[in-house]
């Protein structure tokens, strides 16, 4: 069981009996092996309830994963700016790292399927209620040196070549709970390769920008960008011919069609079998 947790403490479009929102927290490690939930009232969604209430998930999670009483969760993300206030306060009273990020595929997984299957049911649902995902997007930025690799090329891989991915060689990476999904094995990944000598630290450097996803960009111009953080934007590249921009075409659409998963990877060089780093994405759209 992974030991990133991620969380989502928000309003629900529901109504309890007194016409009030219902606001509800929802806990899963990254790979959904574990999930707790708990709602409350708007006026108790507060730094304490959200303490208290991580704090009552720590020894289920403890138990579940075989985790002593000394284990705690090695951070939290989240990934609505809204609350930046809240969630840290939280976190910091339990000693636990939170880490604004939108690279919480696991609960946006697990958010979406609920505002189709459970909210719905529930007697106060209120549909025009929902609040979505906002993620405001910042001005890209040129990558930095430090990240900059000597080549790059665009490939596919199979999603049931992703069964043994814990066995691969891989220095740095992350990967998304893919079983959620229920894709067919022969799906096509589409991701980017990145080559470069310096692939150990550069994929280091990755490592710690807590990547979201890859794409494409046509206003004001074609270029493909790696997003990250809540809100960074890198330029991967500059689209300065037709054939590029439709080849960046051609893979988000393989994207669309892997409900919007797909990968970065840094290598050594085309003929490596080794990764200095391997990432799993999923592009998050509104919830």
């Amino acid at each position: 069981m992974s030991k990133v947790w991620e969380i989502d403490f928000y309003s629900r479009p529901i109504l309890d009996e007194q016409q009030k929102k219902i606001w509800e927290l929802l806990v899963c490690d990254s790979q959904r092996n574990f999930e707790f939930t708990k709602v409350c009232s708007g006026s108790q969604a507060n730094a304490r309830w959200l303490q208290e209430s991580l704090a009552e998930a720590l020894p289920l999670w403890r138990q579940q994963g075989n985790y002593g009483e000394q284990d705690f969760p090695e951070r939290i993300r989240f990934f609505r700016r809204s609350m930046k206030s809240i969630i840290p306060r939280a976190c910091e009273a339990l000693e636990i790292p939170a880490q604004p990020s939108r690279r919480t595929f696991a609960v946006y997984q697990w958010l979406c399927e609920r505002e189709q299957t459970v909210y719905p049911q529930h007697p106060g649902y209120q549909p025009m209620m929902a609040a979505p995902m906002v993620f405001e997007p910042t001005l890209p930025k040129p990558l930095p040196d430090a990240l900059q690799g000597e080549g790059w090329r665009l490939v596919t891989l199979q999603l049931s070549a992703f069964a043994d991915m814990d066995e691969w060689d891989i220095a740095f990476g992350d990967k998304i709970p893919l079983a959620q999904l229920n894709l067919p094995p022969e799906t096509e990944i589409p991701g980017l390769l990145i080559f470069s000598e310096r692939s150990t630290p550069l994929a280091g450097w990755m490592s710690g920008l807590e990547l979201s996803c890859l794409k494409l960009e046509m206003d004001p111009k074609p270029q493909l960008l790696l997003e990250t953080g809540l809100s960074d934007r890198w330029v991967i590249a500059y689209l300065n011919d037709g054939k590029l921009v439709a080849e960046i075409q051609g893979f988000e659409k393989t994207k669309q069609a892997a409900q919007q998963v797909h990968f970065v990877a840094v290598q050594s060089s085309p003929d490596s079998e080794q990764f200095a780093g391997f990432w799993l994405m999923q592009e998050m759209t509104a919830a």
